[in-house]
């Protein structure tokens, strides 16, 4: 499997991305390749004083970054020999040696942009989606779509159920998934006119066990397995979580320590297990559902034991078969779902 890392991506890069890329080559097969995208001097310096590898390590020197703050579209035409570009580039089924696999923690419309002019859709597709695995007090939830598409018609919201399912199913193992819609409550009178529209679309999928409606506080709950929004109420909600999450166990460990030292030192490996437990770092990245290929991308604060997670998933994501069962699923499903 050839997976292709940008390494000039991401607020930190590129330091932690080729740390990260590097230690994964000692997880992986001998016949798999990461290749690396980026400034060739730097990439090089870390390839030949690593050792320890057990996949093989191509570089493509590139000398464009696209920044954080770019306009996404207008970064993928004029930076040609941007990391990103060229990886997106090598990823399409045309490439000479196309990769099978693109990840970048770099700006995530950018990605997302080259990812779909590049890789282009699988057949059915309208609209990919972000497709994040999301911890909860009652197991891991598909929350799609996270950012990618901000303004859906209510026909790419239930290609998003449909996708959210196959992925909730082939990469995180829940059988039966039950597929909701975020709402601003559960009654069937709410929500926009789109919202009620694509709620009747979900409805009428042969084989998808859609449960309505769902709030935000219930994600948590355990009220569904893969949950369907827009990019920005999917966006917000999942660095909103972050946020919280994080602050409230620092100001846990915090006012142990401050009660009593000798409690904290005791409670330690209970924070630190839960910490793991729901840390965004150990999931890697987020699949970018409905591109012909697998594009993942991965947090823009990703540290190197994101990136060598993502690696690792990227080849869990192609052995699933997710992209098929998508095309045949969307092939299937009642006429008004999979037409704009």
């Amino acid at each position: 499997m050839r997976i292709g890392v940008d390494v000039m991506g991401g607020d930190y890069a590129p330091d932690p991305i080729l740390e990260g890329a590097l230690q994964a080559t000692t997880q992986l097969e001998p016949d798999d390749v990461v290749v690396l995208y980026g400034d060739k001097d730097i990439i090089d310096a870390a390839v030949n004083s690593f050792e320890g590898a057990v996949a093989s390590i191509e570089v493509v020197g590139t000398t464009e970054i696209v920044s954080m703050d770019e306009s996404p579209v207008d970064a993928v035409r004029t930076k040609q020999d941007s990391s990103l570009v060229v990886m997106c580039k090598n990823g399409s089924a045309k490439s000479d040696v196309p990769l099978d696999a693109v990840i970048s923690a770099g700006n995530t419309g950018a990605f997302v942009a080259g990812s779909q002019m590049h890789l282009r859709r699988l057949d059915g597709v309208h609209r990919p989606g972000i497709a994040a695995a999301v911890p909860t007090f009652a197991g891991t939830v598909a929350f799609i779509d996270v950012g990618a598409n901000i303004e859906p018609k209510p026909v790419h919201l239930a290609q998003y159920g449909v996708m959210g399912k196959v992925y909730a199913e082939q990469v995180l193992g829940i059988e039966n998934p039950r597929v909701a819609l975020m709402n601003v409550g559960g009654e069937e009178q709410k929500g926009t006119s789109d919202l009620k529209e694509a709620r009747d679309m979900l409805r009428n999928v042969p084989g998808l066990n859609f449960v309505g409606y769902i709030e935000g506080r219930s994600l948590f709950d355990g009220g569904a397995d893969v949950v369907v929004t827009d990019g920005i109420v999917g966006n917000v909600s999942i660095k909103l979580a972050e946020g919280l999450a994080t602050g409230l166990l620092k100001k846990i460990a915090t006012d142990i320590a401050t009660a009593d030292p000798t409690l904290a030192e005791a409670f330690k490996p209970v924070i630190k297990k839960f910490y793991k437990e729901y840390d965004y770092h150990e999931y890697g990245g987020a699949p970018l559902l409905g591109v012909n290929g697998i594009s993942l991308i991965c947090h823009g604060s990703s540290e190197a034991r994101t990136i060598t997670n993502a690696i690792i998933r990227a080849k869990q994501f192609a052995t699933s078969g997710v992209n098929q069962h998508i095309v045949d699923q969307l092939a299937t499903i009642d006429e008004q779902v999979s037409v704009v």
